[in-house]
């Protein structure tokens, strides 16, 4: 695309067109319209205005060539994901019943744990004690 193509394109969207307004306008396709504006760098954001940490609102300084920070230091972010456990996504919580005892149970992150304690995988392994006779 030229520099006047995306110009146009640019003030049809701020007029509020809609990506097939724009392509019966210009001729460009749908699908290349979204990818442009997609791609654009044009941010809502002033380009001076700093990203601040969400849990203390301390401005961030971002490293070039690195993943985007969104908290100022470890002990913000571990604040931040304490008090907000709705947004984390468990994904890895599995439900057993433990052969010892009998209790159902659930662990996070580990698929194939079988008690639901150590004292019942000792219960169970060496037959109600922990000596080898």
């Amino acid at each position: 695309m030229t520099k006047n193509e995306c110009d146009s394109i640019l003030r049809l969207r701020d007029a509020g067109n809609t990506y097939a307004q724009i392509s019966e306008e210009t001729g460009i396709p749908v699908n290349t319209l979204k990818t442009f504006f997609r791609r654009s760098s044009r941010k809502k954001k002033s380009e001076n205005e700093q990203p601040k940490c969400r849990e203390c609102g301390g401005i961030i300084e971002q490293n070039p060539k690195t993943k985007k920070q969104i908290f100022c230091c470890g002990e913000c972010r571990q604040k931040w994901w304490n008090s907000h456990p709705e947004a984390v996504h468990r994904k890895a919580v599995y439900n057993y019943t433990c052969p010892c005892c009998g209790r159902d149970f659930s662990a996070y992150g580990n698929a194939h744990r079988k008690y639901c304690s150590h004292e019942c995988y000792i219960k169970d392994r060496f037959k109600g004690g922990g000596c080898h006779e």
